[in-house]
């Protein structure tokens, strides 16, 4: 029965296989996805098998960190497998081994350090990875023969390579970095609020990386990403129901989210994608997760195929949203001037929701990603009741000091007389997961 044992070194799991043998030899399934995922390895994706045959016992290689995962393995034979943490962080250094054979393999998480010393003649050890190997990847390296490290090699050496002999020594290793985490729309207001809440990760505004030129993507080092947060979007809902702006809401909204969708499976990424309440028509008061899509107007046509293509990634997030205020233009904000400049505005009161601080979204998203939520459908909104954007706008000239009676509530179709306005849900409260 395949079995699964933790180690010290965090992410690194020692995994013991099924090996059935007759007459004729041995036989056992080396990675099967399904049991595997199951008894908690990671789903990690292999795109490559290597090989290294080794003719003389004693032989010895390592130790090779590479911005990869790996699965390893015995083929024929044995060998003493040793790791050490190369990774940045409080584990820094921490080393683990143990002998392998065809019953026993071992994953590895990118940044763990690996090597093997052969103990019989003609061994062949196997290693899966989840990369292809390329010349401009962040190798890190450390000496097999460290004092340090301290492992107890089984047999006397009688082959290693120049190079592995040269490795610097654990206390002149520069740790492996963390992959990254990119956000997409960097000057929008969530994507603003994101910078503060994590300036660590990587930020792109549409002059680097544009949903609607894909082409812009090769900008993005993805090989070194794990999370993409895609904050950008076409957003001008009038707009959208003009020719160049329908053009221009399906190039953004739909066909870029397709291209981060290909990426994000391509590379086993996880995506977490901004939707909306307009993918609603209002019709309820107040949305749950799992209610049909209904989209109005062009705008929320887009983020709802926007949801459909998102959905296609194993690994992803769909973030539905309303009313979101944040640093920049917002709709407080101009309340705020109104009611400083003496105006005293028609604003529509039939259109019920919650505003939602883009702070607050920011850390929603990243409570989802930092407690591994499960994958799917999450609304992330702001509390209380829902109200009108008329009663939003007469706290804003009371906080102001201007009397909340200068705000006259007007329908929807007033609002709208003689403008080329887009249908609008007149109920935008989302109900929490």
């Amino acid at each position: 029965m395949v079995s699964v044992d933790t180690t010290a070194i965090p992410g690194l799991l020692v995994v013991h296989l099924d090996v059935h043998g007759d007459n004729r030899g041995w036989f056992k399934e080396n990675w099967q996805r399904e049991k595997m995922t199951a008894l908690g390895l990671p789903d990690f994706g292999p795109v490559q098998n290597n090989v290294s045959f080794n003719g003389s016992a004693g032989t010895i290689r390592g130790i090779h960190a590479e911005p990869w995962d790996k699965f390893v393995s015995v083929a024929a034979g044995r060998a003493f497998g040793a790791w050490v943490d190369l990774r940045e962080g409080e584990t820094f250094g921490q080393t683990f081994w143990i002998e392998l054979n065809p019953a026993t393999a071992v994953f590895v998480p990118r940044g763990v350090a690996n090597s093997f010393q052969v103990m019989e003649d003609d061994t062949a050890y196997s290693y899966l990875v989840n990369a292809h190997w390329r010349a401009d990847a962040t190798y890190t390296n450390v000496n097999l023969l460290d004092p340090a490290l301290a492992i107890p090699w089984p047999v006397q050496i009688t082959e290693m390579s120049d190079k592995d002999k040269n490795h610097p020594l654990l206390a002149d290793v520069t740790p492996m970095a963390p992959k990254q985490t990119v956000v997409l729309g960097a000057n929008g207001q969530l994507g603003r609020a994101l910078r503060k809440a994590r300036p660590d990760f990587l930020f792109y505004d549409r002059s680097t990386v544009d949903l609607a030129d894909p082409a812009t993507f090769d900008a993005v080092p993805w090989d070194d990403v794990q999370t993409i947060i895609n904050a950008a979007a076409y957003t001008n809902v009038d707009g959208a129901e003009t020719p160049d702006g329908r053009r221009d809401a399906w190039a953004v909204n739909v066909t870029g989210v397709a291209a981060l969708a290909r990426i994000a499976i391509e590379k086993n990424l996880t995506l977490v994608n901004v939707s909306s309440d307009y993918v609603f028509d209002g019709t309820v008061e107040e949305h749950p997760v799992d209610e049909p899509l209904s989209p109005l107007g062009v705008y929320g046509q887009t983020k709802a195929a926007g949801e459909a293509v998102t959905s296609t990634v194993p690994r992803h997030y769909i973030v539905r949203t309303s009313w979101v205020i944040g640093e920049g233009k917002n709709f407080v904000d101009t309340m705020r001037r109104l009611a400083r400049d003496g105006v005293s505005p028609s604003v529509v009161n039939d259109q019920i929701g919650r505003l939602t601080h883009a702070d607050e979204l920011a850390a929603g998203i990243l409570r989802l990603l930092e407690t591994s939520a499960p994958y799917g459908v999450h609304h992330v909104t702001g509390g209380g009741d829902p109200k009108s954007w008329a009663d939003i706008a007469r706290e804003v000239f009371a906080e102001e000091g201007r009397d909340p009676a200068d705000v006259t509530g007007v329908s929807t179709e007033e609002y709208a007389a003689g403008k080329p306005t887009a249908p609008r849900p007149r109920h935008s409260a989302l109900a929490r997961n």
